[in-house]
């Protein structure tokens, strides 16, 4: 389980809204700290751009705990979009980065506004979000996804072809991967805890269930650390297994398989999973938002992008497509 920060190096305004985040919200660890590590920047540019630290400090190396409620009541929107200047300008940050920045700073100021009431009135009420290059998000085919498959051995094997079947067959995000446990799975279901700490249940395969049954043969023989009994997927050392090294296992897969140079990668599965579902299954668009634990129907239709062979087929099924021109009457 992810270690919970104490965020000592933050003000107490910006500390309390983490905490909100964490207790009330119920965001991940990891997400937080993704508000953290933006806010942070925020309030470091500040610093710097009203001059209340010295011109020459390093960036990196600035102190935040100076931030209280009336440096943040002269914060105006031009300090933002000055905050995006700076960062894309100087740091090389990309739009889907500065996109994030962007939604960390409106949810912080709707806090103070709506849930602490410390200030009368928001000032990034009007904050634009960066367009974002929308592009089609990779994913592998099937054939790729069986040279995957098919080359995974080592001395964990089982339990890393197990880990990919669920990724290529389930669509679950990495987080709700590491996080299950054996109480978890059922028959041919298993119960997800996604986003926001919202509970699904997802049907498995004879792909899954057998692959499964498979690694817990394996895993009851060889693991045996008292302290994470209850954990599906294990570490050598018997721990329940991080994300990071879950990353480590796929990629050196992909590797395996003569797959990494394609972009690939953890999520790359997920996008997988969601769209052999979708257009090789016939699932509906809202099923499948459901088995992806997506709160929002527009998220899902990324997933939906239509493949060249239903364009192709799209194009022949077209009451025209057969009509031929009039030979040109010569008589």
């Amino acid at each position: 389980m992810a270690k919970i920060s104490d965020y000592s190096d933050c003000p107490k305004i910006l500390r309390d809204f983490l905490f909100y985040l964490q207790t009330i919200k119920g965001r991940s660890i990891r997400t937080v700290d993704g508000y953290y590590i933006d806010l942070r920047t925020f309030f470091r540019f500040i610093n710097l751009h009203n001059s209340l630290v010295n011109k020459d400090s390093v960036f990196e190396e600035i102190q935040i705990n100076n931030i209280d409620i009336e440096i943040i009541k002269l914060i105006t929107l031009s300090d933002v979009y000055e905050f995006l200047h700076y960062i894309s300008s100087n740091r090389s940050n990309s739009a889907v980065t500065r996109s994030r920045k962007v939604s960390s700073i409106r949810a912080f100021f709707n806090y103070l506004t709506k849930k602490a009431n410390l200030l009368e009135y928001n000032p990034m009420t009007e904050l634009e979000v960066p367009n974002i290059k929308k592009t089609l998000p990779k994913y592998l085919t099937l054939e790729q996804c069986l040279e995957l498959l098919n080359n995974v051995n080592g001395d964990f094997k089982e339990r890393d072809y197990c880990i990919i079947t669920l990724f290529l067959n389930c669509g679950m995000r990495l987080s709700e991967l590491v996080g299950l446990s054996l109480g978890d799975i059922s028959d041919n279901r298993i119960r997800l805890l996604g986003k926001g700490n919202k509970e699904r249940i997802i049907y498995i395969n004879d792909a899954c269930i057998n692959a499964l049954a498979a690694y817990m043969n394996y895993r009851n023989s060889n693991f045996i650390n008292p302290a994470h009994k209850n954990a599906l997927f294990l570490t050598r050392n018997g721990t329940r297994i991080g994300a990071r090294r879950v990353q480590q296992i796929i990629d050196d897969n992909l590797k395996k398989s003569g797959l990494s140079n394609y972009g690939f990668s953890t999520h790359k599965l997920r996008h997988t999973a969601a769209t052999i579902m979708y257009q090789n299954g016939g699932v509906d668009i809202r099923i499948l938002q459901e088995i992806l634990g997506h709160a929002n129907l527009g998220t899902t239709e990324i997933y939906t992008h239509i493949s060249s062979e239903q364009l192709e087929n799209a194009a022949k099924s077209t009451p025209l497509a057969n009509v031929k021109a009039p030979k040109d009457d010569k008589s």
